[in-house]
């Protein structure tokens, strides 16, 4: 515990400092009087302009970045937080709680609306402190020009620099094997709001930059200088076409758009690669290292996921539910752990060759030590193409995999009470809290298991069927008598049972339930952790010598190539210093990523070929859906009984949410909810009323 706190202080001292850095930098003292020393200190042939920054902006994060991983080795080594971090969860729990609920910005509790309000004052800030200095040292371009036009060319330039400070933050959140984020509570995919709004922060400034510099060239009589690409100074060209790209993924990004072309907008945000390069010709090397940190990490997790791609899961069968929905089980590695919620990235080559899909892993590491499962329900045209081929019983299909990944923690299982709040497919995450609490409440009697209740809302009386992926396909039925559980299911869409006839209820429960068992290919791989075990401390190896191997073949190109040249007086060009950067860079995260990755591809395999056939049952248990729709049927296992017993269907109706968590009297509430946006946000408004303090509320969000 003492090494931990020692590491979580240090990061946080790092991290400190590097804000304060940022918070500086626009200011007259460290342009007039920081700057000098430093270049007085840190004046080097082998780094030049960049060594400033390299050690002010890139260090920091990069070193921040790699003390994590061993942190997070450590916690995940530690015994589980249920039992060890309560009294530090109740007191950041008011932290925690909504303030906000609005339909652009979403659900934002206190610490996201200190982060955002600490943000914006440091754009205004910085902003105030560029054009303050600028129009102490005003610089005319020409004998021509104005006062009032050197002023607002000034302010178009300022602005973006404060697009820079955007950037150095933008590519945080969408690095899903981060080290960085579970240190705050986060993944990737909870922290994709952020990245939405950086983006739109970072392209408002960078429209109201180039619009700002077109007017300036109008006005001034320099339109020539727009299509200049300067071998001494930044490029223009470079950063017109950076802001048409951005431009473009902006538009096909707007939410009504990505959600009804999701096509599009997934295949414009490839471009991204594209804006990389061009952003950071324009900016230049010594701009490139304040944002290098981001990019560099992004890089690193996107190469890994490439390589973790590139191998095929083991698919061992696939359980179709007659309302559209299947579930997909895979072969794991039993050594490969994950929390509740965590997500599987999904491709099917046979359905689109570029396209992934997160889907919720819905079984517990615990339980189904070797089985790992997704559930998939049909709501576009990727999942129903690969319904149409599950229907026609394949002999095999070729899926690849990433991930998983999912929080740091599941805190919310060690409530007092725990009421899951689900809309359709929003039960997913559910099950797998489910499935979890099975696993402690059988196979670990000593932990506290809360009192749990789950409200889910069904448009269908079929859609009831999604409460038989309560229980996982299994040999040997799971025992959930110590589970203390009810279910209310509300079916919104019927007033009464649709289903009266047994005949047709037994079609339904049993016709249209189908498990296909694949055949198995030797080449197919159990999925297991991109790094194995020790996952984070390889990692935090990859970032260290990736980070190194930059900076030491950098050193010697600028030492024996670059400084050569400027040393006698001649120019660089400026553009091929960017471009040094960046080929170095991914030179650097290709042998790091790639040395480490192999080895730990050969240990997997190894321990892939001691992993035998998973035995699945060839007739899946029956559905209690009979049951759960007022006719009586006899069940085939104890826990479906359990299940039936413990579930009321309520049909016609919505739950009265605020009844139902007013009405939990436990002084320690765990709120889950997972489902449409208006389910979410009116969830959130209960728990942020203040008039139940027992409420302590979780969102699960995949509608971004």
């Amino acid at each position: 515990m003492g090494s931990k706190t020692i590491l979580n202080g240090f990061v946080l001292l790092v991290f400190v400092g590097w804000l304060f850095i940022w918070v500086m930098l626009p200011t007259p003292t460290y342009k007039n009087s920081w700057t000098p020393h430093l270049l007085i200190n840190l004046d080097s042939t082998y780094f030049r302009e960049q060594g400033i920054n390299l050690l002010l902006f890139t260090f920091p994060i990069m070193l921040i970045a790699a003390v994590s991983c061993v942190y997070l080795h450590l916690y995940s080594k530690s015994t589980s937080d249920h039992s060890s971090t309560n009294k530090g969860r109740e007191y950041f729990a008011s932290w925690r709680r909504p303030r906000l609920v609005m339909e652009s910005l979403g659900i934002v509790n206190a610490v996201e609306l200190i982060f955002a309000a600490m943000f914006t004052l440091l754009l205004i800030w910085s902003l105030a402190n560029y054009i303050y200095i600028s129009y102490g040292n005003l610089h005319m371009h020409n004998p021509a020009e104005k006062v009032w036009m050197a002023k607002f060319r000034s302010v178009a330039l300022r602005l973006g620099y404060i697009g820079n400070v955007c950037y150095a933050f933008l590519f945080f959140p969408v690095t899903r094997l981060s080290s960085i984020l579970p240190l705050v509570g986060l993944t990737s995919e909870s922290s994709i709001k952020y990245h939405i709004w950086l983006g739109h922060i970072s392209m408002a400034l960078a429209v109201l930059h180039s619009v700002g510099f077109v007017i300036y060239y109008a006005v001034s009589n320099q339109m020539i200088d727009m299509i200049e690409w300067s071998s001494s100074y930044v490029s223009n060209v470079a950063g017109e076409i950076a802001t048409l790209v951005a431009i473009a993924m902006w538009i096909t990004s707007l939410y009504k758009i990505r959600r009804k072309m999701f096509d599009l907008f997934f295949y414009t945000h490839q471009l991204y690669t594209l804006y990389i390069i061009f952003y950071l010709l324009h900016v230049g090397v010594a701009y490139t290292c304040m944002i290098l940190p981001g990019i560099f990490l992004f890089l690193i997790d996107r190469y890994l996921r490439f390589l973790q791609s590139k191998r095929s899961a083991r698919l061992i069968s696939a359980r179709l539910l007659p309302c559209s929905t299947f579930e997909l089980t895979f072969s794991k590695n039993p050594a490969l752990t994950y929390n509740p919620t965590s997500i599987l990235f999904v491709n099917v080559p046979s359905v689109s060759k570029l396209q992934w899909h997160p889907f919720t892993i819905v079984s517990s590491s615990n339980l189904e030590t070797d089985k790992l499962s997704v559930v998939i329900k049909c709501m576009g045209s990727w999942s129903q193409k690969l319904e149409k081929q599950l229907s026609s019983s394949p002999d095999r299909l070729q899926i690849s995999t990433e991930g998983p990944y999912g929080p740091s923690s599941s805190h919310f299982l060690s409530r007092e009470c725990l009421v899951m709040v689900s809309g359709g497919s929003g039960i997913t995450p559910m099950i797998s809290i489910f499935r979890e609490l099975i696993y402690r409440s059988t196979l670990q009697p000593n932990t506290k298991v809360p009192k749990v209740i789950l409200i889910t809302s069904f448009k269908n009386t079929t859609d009831l069927t999604m409460l038989d992926l309560l229980l996982p396909i299994s040999t040997t039925p799971s025992n959930i008598s110590n589970l203390d559980f009810q279910i209310e299911a509300y079916i919104t869409r019927e007033n009464e049972p649709q289903q009266h006839d047994h005949s047709n209820l037994e079609l339904t429960a049993k016709s249209k339930q189908q498990l296909i068992v694949f055949k198995q290919n030797p080449k197919d791989s159990p999925i297991s952790a991109a790094l194995g075990k020790s996952s984070w401390l390889w990692l935090g190896a990859i970032i260290t010598s990736s980070f190194f191997m930059f900076l030491l073949l950098l050193g010697l190109v600028t030492r024996y190539s670059i400084y050569p040249i400027e040393r006698d007086g001649k120019l660089y060009h400026y553009s091929a210093k960017i471009i040094w950067d960046m080929f170095l860079a991914c030179a650097s995260i290709f042998i790091g990523t790639s040395v480490i990755f192999m080895w730990q591809k050969r240990e997997n395999e190894i321990e892939g070929k001691q992993i035998q056939n998973v035995e699945i049952p060839t007739n899946p248990t029956n559905s209690p859906v009979g049951n759960l729709c007022g006719t009586e049927r006899e069940l085939e296992s104890h826990p479906h009984q359990s299940i039936v017993q413990a579930t009321k269907v309520h049909y016609g109706a919505r739950p009265d949410l605020k009844r139902i968590l007013f009405g939990c009297k436990a002084s320690d509430v765990g709120v889950v909810v997972c489902g449409p946006k208006s389910m979410r946000h009116e969830v959130a408004n209960i728990c942020a009323s203040g008039l139940a303090q027992n409420l302590h509320f979780e969102s699960i969000s995949f509608n971004w």
